[in-house]
């Protein structure tokens, strides 16, 4: 359930060691206007100039570090996991992208052909697929690149695994099992194509943590005489599936059917590698018979599939990895628009990112809320006494004798935030939504404060 901002910062922040008891009760405030105002700037949110001067003190701070302020924050989802028998660890990388010249300086090259700068960035998202909940932010990790490496070709000089920036996957890995220890093995992470790395996934299975990983190439295999890619597609369909992909762009919504196949397979050491052949399950989903989709799935996982169901499951896992991709739209322009902030230094920008990065679980737990909307009930999100008033400020009837469900709360905070859904996509923006849920909790806070003065008088 999504607490008060103040209930929340408290949560998440609240017990941070930053040297001085004064600088977490600044954090905490902080945090909490931030969340009640997400994506407006410091300036513009501040309720006197005092507490816009603290703020801005406290970002300028440099006796503060940033990974301090997310380590509270990663223990807080560190707890909240500990409820849950079964969480996915969506992973993914992006860029932030900043154009005044104040920072430019300090920032690195987004990628070798454009002329960008920015931070990147590395995300684990946790979501627990039982209770269709997103718990939070367990990782992160953000750097730049050097600027004069842009446009130049790689050097043929081997550098060490560790010293990659595809390291980024394995030291995500081993951050988790610092932060979650014994609950890692109820933990699947779940990656794109670019963590199909050798290296990876000899870590993960090495280490017998759980993994589902779509596999960016056709590897060799020591099963047959083909490579993995061929191999699949010569395998007997266990069924199919059918998933809705939605309107996107140019792209037309419309309803696909994928063939389900699965095997055991062992990927052979690549020729440049040092190491043994790797066991894994193979799962494939593909739509087959349609010469305009290239719509495919391999996914490679160390989860033992040995039925329909299991591979369905896996496919299922996969399908929620779209989630750390939304959390990172959420974090980088949607919600919290950190890629419009002007602060004048990267300490500075580093420090109002973090806050802003467990700002948008927040912020995409409300979001997310839509999807699973009509077989979830809306006291997920809402308590009791919330979805109360919205009915009786949105729907002006009597009470139903039980709560409605989340896709209802969902069309009714989006209503009350302004959307008119002119477009008939059923989609809310994320700052229409949140504007509502803005708008409820001050409804919330008039009626106990009517409740009060009438107590006591």
């Amino acid at each position: 359930m999504i607490d008060k901002h103040e209930q929340w910062a408290e949560q998440q922040f609240g017990q941070v060691n930053l040297g001085d008891p004064r600088r977490t009760s600044r954090l905490v405030k902080l945090a909490s206007t931030l969340a009640a105002n997400p994506g407006k700037p410091i300036v513009n949110i501040s309720q006197s100039p005092a507490d816009m001067e603290g703020a801005y003190r406290f970002i300028r701070n440099e006796n503060i570090e940033a990974s301090t302020i997310a380590e509270a924050g990663f223990k807080a989802t560190a707890t909240g996991a500990q409820q849950h028998n079964l969480l996915l660890a969506l992973e993914d990388t992006t860029n932030i992208v900043y154009s005044h010249r104040s920072i430019r300086e300090e920032l690195g090259h987004i990628n070798q052909g454009n002329r960008h700068r920015g931070l990147l960035a590395h995300s684990i998202v946790l979501f627990a697929p039982e209770s269709s909940e997103v718990v939070g932010l367990i990782e992160q990790q953000r750097w730049t690149r050097d600027i004069n490496t842009r446009g130049k070709r790689r050097t043929k000089t081997p550098v060490p695994y560790s010293e990659k920036e595809s390291y980024k996957w394995e030291r995500a890995s081993r951050n988790m099992v610092k932060r979650l220890g014994d609950n890692l093995d109820k933990v699947i992470s779940v990656c794109d194509r670019e963590a199909d790395i050798y290296d990876y996934l000899q870590y993960k299975l090495n280490n017998q943590q759980r993994f589902v990983v779509r596999s960016m190439m056709s590897r060799h295999i020591e099963e047959g005489e083909h490579k993995l890619f061929h191999y699949a597609s010569e395998l007997t369909s266990a069924g199919q599936k059918r998933i809705h992909i939605a309107q996107k762009a140019g792209r037309k919504a419309r309803t696909a059917t994928l063939d389900i196949t699965f095997s055991a397979v062992t990927l052979k050491v690549p020729s440049n590698k040092k190491g043994g052949s790797l066991p894994v399950y193979y799962v494939g989903c593909e739509e087959r018979g349609n010469s305009d989709s290239n719509l495919n799935w391999h996914l490679i996982t160390n989860e033992p599939i040995h039925t329909k169901e299991d591979a369905l499951n896996i496919v299922s896992h996969y399908e929620h990895r779209w989630l750390v991709e939304e959390y990172h739209k959420v974090w980088k322009t949607d919600g919290t628009d950190i890629e419009s902030s002007r602060l004048q230094s990267l300490s500075n920008v580093e420090r109002l990112v973090t806050i802003n990065a467990f700002i948008a679980t927040r912020i995409l737990q409300l979001k997310f809320a839509h999807s699973h909307a009509t077989n979830v009930s809306c006291e997920q999100v809402l308590t009791p006494k919330t979805w109360k008033l919205l009915w009786l400020k949105q729907i002006k009837t009597p009470l139903p004798d039980s709560p409605p469900n989340m896709h209802w709360a969902y069309a009714e905070l989006a209503k009350l935030g302004g959307w008119k859904d002119t477009k008939r996509t059923g989609r809310a923006s994320v700052k229409v939504l949140w504007q509502g849920w803005f708008k409820l909790q001050t409804i919330l806070e008039g009626y106990e404060l009517a409740k009060s003065l009438e107590s006591n008088l």
